[in-house]
């Protein structure tokens, strides 16, 4: 990271630097990540983002989330809290392990306070971003005919490549798992799940109902892409998804989903805009029949995950198969599924979800 061009931090509607820090790795995996992430200075003075509470004692603040986080504020053998504490001069109140409650911030000086706030907003986020995504939202594109027109494209790839190099069966998508990512989740407590459900139904309310017009969207899945630039080296090909009307409301609707979650904190902003793709062939797969793309990359203690693939050669399959047709599809539910998880029907489990019509 350069001194000059720091990380810009998007924290309650305000943008702060994150300056660099001091990282140690330990070789034992039962030793806790211990770093602090440095000072933060707030871009705009005063910082009034934050709800402070005066009391007789001086002044308060709480902090809500989720008690998998807790032992990064505290920090081994407690030093990030102590460091945190002395530097802010206040005081924080972290649960016990296990416990669900929220972080107190108590100091005598209002900018104290605001100033132990933000970094521990900065230490929340950090690590929230090395958790493993826990959750996704997405639209099932698991009906009948689709499955069936799918099992027909993987006989017919099998048939016609299977002496193309890395082509073989393991690498297909389980139909039954077919689905439309909208944006990924980190998701680590009840609440936050329930939090998700709650902003899924404002985007109802707000806009989607509009968009949809209260019905279906009728789609189509047709034809073939792949994800990086060399047809010869393929890790993962997909099916294209679009309405059948030939209108942009599909590609409206995520957009504006995935907008509001960004906007929200639930989904770390990382494109502006929703591929639409279903994923048919991904070569992790051929490792890890269970594994889901790109989005296996951190541990549960943040530790990266570097996932050895075998790529396969997608040229033929490309040429003959670029305008497969797997059906058509009334889109009418978007679901918040669970990764890892599946329900008494093979597909992703789903923790909640809403209904166009």
């Amino acid at each position: 990271m350069e001194v000059l061009r720091p990380q810009l931090v998007r924290i309650g509607g305000r943008i702060y630097r994150k300056n660099p820090i001091q990282e140690q790795t330990y070789q034992h995996e039962e030793e806790e990540e211990d770093f602090y992430q440095g000072f933060v200075e707030c871009a705009e003075e005063p910082c009034d983002a934050y709800e402070v509470v005066q009391t007789q004692q001086g002044f308060r603040c709480t902090v809500k989330a989720p008690s998998l986080l807790y032992k990064h504020i505290v920090g081994k053998r407690g030093d990030t809290r102590k460091k945190l504490e002395v530097e802010t001069k206040t005081s924080i109140s972290i649960p016990k392990p296990g416990q669900e409650g929220e972080i107190v911030i108590t100091g005598q000086h209002r900018s104290g306070v605001i100033s132990a706030r933000t970094r521990i907003d900065v230490l929340l986020l950090t690590f929230r971003r090395k958790q493993p995504f826990t959750h996704f939202l997405a639209f099932f594109l698991n009906e009948v005919e689709v499955q069936e027109r799918f099992l027909k494209f993987q006989e017919e790839v099998l048939e016609k490549c299977s002496m193309d190099h890395g082509v073989d069966s393991t690498i297909f998508q389980n139909p039954k798992k077919l689905h439309l990512t909208i944006g990924m989740l980190v998701l680590l407590s009840e609440q936050e799940i329930q939090q998700t459900c709650e902003m899924l139904q404002q985007c109802k309310e707000e806009f989607i109902d509009d968009i949809s017009g209260g019905k279906p969207l009728e789609v189509e899945m047709a034809g073939i892409e792949y994800m990086n630039d060399d047809p010869g080296m393929v890790d993962v090909l997909y099916a294209k998804v679009h309405m059948k009307d030939g209108s942009n409301r599909l590609q409206e609707l995520v957009d504006r989903v995935l907008e509001r979650f960004q906007a929200s904190g639930l989904i770390v902003k990382e494109w502006n805009s929703v591929k639409l793709h279903a994923t048919v062939m991904n070569t992790l797969f051929r490792k890890d029949p269970n594994a889901e793309g790109r989005y296996n990359l951190y541990t549960a203690d943040g530790k990266y995950i570097f996932k050895e693939r075998e790529s396969f050669d997608g040229r033929n399959i490309l040429k003959l198969f670029e305008n497969f047709y797997f059906g058509t599809l009334k889109l009418n539910s978007i679901h918040i599924s669970q990764r890892f998880t599946v329900d008494s029907f093979g597909n992703y489990a789903s923790c909640g979800q809403i209904d166009f019509s």
